[in-house]
């Protein structure tokens, strides 16, 4: 099974509400309980036989011993599409990784149906395939007027049909930072985030996993 997740944020105190501005509105209080409830989501769900996307910013600069502790513990073969957080200065941390790229094109698939994806931290207005139903999965802009901005953007290019090609259908953009309200602080399957986003993903939302 694939998972896909970002913008992570372990250890970075402006995204909860001790000693930080809660940037995301996340709801913790410490980054201990951050850790804790995010651990526990990603552990119960995914497997070591699993594949899990991070693309990009799984934590703060200057953690790397913790951070290095905290990683060790999630489960699944990660792979890191590298963010503007992510400091990889330390052989201990890459070596948690299985792979890193800075961009990478895949092919998911469920029930019959193959999918392909390209991932990258930042968000791309004009991608590989988006006219062929190619879907974009970014982070990196989290739940801001840029990304609001930026999904708009995507959504009006694509509704011309002048760009799409006979008998073709155009890809769709989703952002899977862990802070939106779909995501809920766990990795999320390609059937999860298509389930979640088929109308808009701005207005989205899947259930939390029970606690």
């Amino acid at each position: 099974m694939n998972y896909f997740i970002s913008d992570l944020h372990f250890f970075c105190k402006s995204e909860v509400d001790s000693g930080g501005k809660n940037y995301d509105g996340r709801p913790y209080k410490s980054l201990e309980e951050m850790h804790d409830d995010m651990l526990q989501k990603w552990n119960r769900k995914v497997t070591n036989g699993d594949t899990v996307y991070i693309l990009g910013d799984i934590g703060c600069r200057g953690n790397n011993e913790e951070l290095i502790a905290l990683m060790a513990r999630l489960k699944g073969r990660k792979i890191l599409i590298r963010g503007n957080h992510d400091d990889l200065s330390d052989y201990r941390l890459k070596q948690l990784f299985v792979e890193i790229y800075d961009y990478k094109e895949i092919t998911d698939s469920f029930e019959g149906k193959n999918y392909k994806l390209v991932l990258s931290h930042y968000p791309i207005m004009m991608w590989n395939g988006q006219h062929r139903g190619t879907i974009l999965l970014y982070g990196h802009t989290h739940t801001t007027r840029e990304d609001a901005y930026f999904q708009k953007c995507v959504k009006e290019f694509l509704a011309d049909s002048s760009f799409i090609r006979e008998g073709e259908k155009a890809g769709m953009a989703i952002n899977v930072g862990c802070m939106q309200p779909y995501m809920a602080y766990e990795p999320r399957t390609l059937k999860e985030l298509l389930n979640a986003c088929a109308g808009s993903c701005a207005d989205a939302e899947l259930p939390v996993s029970p606690a």
